[in-house]
């Protein structure tokens, strides 16, 4: 078993391709990765800051409703909060992950049209 020999030679002369990629392209490359760390950072921000707003008042205020004394234990007093920040977190870092992109693609643009 293993890898048919026609294929690995295939794939071994794909590596010895006389194409060379453009600067452009190389730091388009660069940009694409840097996409996802951003959009980590500004979801865990997003987060953070969903945790405390959502915190605050789920603490403050369930004691002070009848109801809501009765009815919610800790187990959903950490279901409020941490429902909060996982929405937070994964909505900004999607956002901020298109964002990325579309700026990539326009300064991809950019570059063709100039060259044009």
């Amino acid at each position: 078993m293993g890898i048919p020999s026609t294929t690995r030679d295939e794939w071994a002369s794909r590596s010895n391709s006389p194409l060379i990629a453009s600067p452009a392209e190389d730091q388009n490359i660069l940009g694409l990765r840097d996409c996802p760390k951003e959009g980590v950072r500004a979801g865990a921000k997003a987060a953070a800051i969903a945790a405390v707003v959502s915190a605050v008042p789920t603490v403050i205020l369930i004691p002070r409703i009848p109801w809501a004394k009765a009815s919610l234990n800790y187990t959903a007093k950490a279901l409020i909060v941490s429902t909060a920040s996982i929405a937070a977190y994964f909505i900004t870092a999607d956002k901020t992950i298109l964002e990325c992109a579309r700026c990539n693609s326009r300064y991809r643009a950019s570059l063709i049209d100039k060259s044009d």
